[in-house]
């Protein structure tokens, strides 16, 4: 009995589990504090994302001069995050939706609440 086709398949597994955690493990770490400057009615707004990262679960806060919200639906897909922020403005409840992907010390965000393209931005890791 040959046994050479049962250990080639085996070795080829590992390779693959090797190769998927070695993935995983690459993963940006946007876990601290990042600060943006972002467009806003009376100006530009500095806005501090502050980021907890638990596998591929993001949470968090979002603050700006207005106070602090938490973070909503947060995700961490290899260097592609998401999240969502709710707000509340007499009476109208609205949803700011954030993607981003991380390169280095920056995030190339992009901030949409459903109305136009989204609001482009890029958050810098805080020291």
């Amino acid at each position: 009995m040959c046994y050479r086709p049962i250990i080639m398949k085996r070795t080829l597994l590992a390779a693959l589990a090797l190769l998927v955690f070695s993935l995983a493990a690459l993963a940006a770490d946007v876990s601290g504090k990042w600060t943006a400057e972002v467009a806003g009615r009376g100006g530009p707004q500095t806005i501090t994302l502050t980021f907890k990262v638990d596998g591929d679960k993001l949470t968090g806060t979002v603050s700006n001069p207005m106070g602090e919200l938490t973070i909503s639906d947060g995700k961490v897909e290899g260097d592609n995050i998401s999240l969502n922020q709710f707000l509340s403005f007499g009476g109208n409840d609205v949803t700011l939706k954030y993607t981003g992907t991380v390169k280095g010390d920056t995030i190339e965000m992009k901030r949409d609440a459903g109305r136009g393209p989204g609001q482009p931005f890029t958050a810098k890791k805080a020291q």
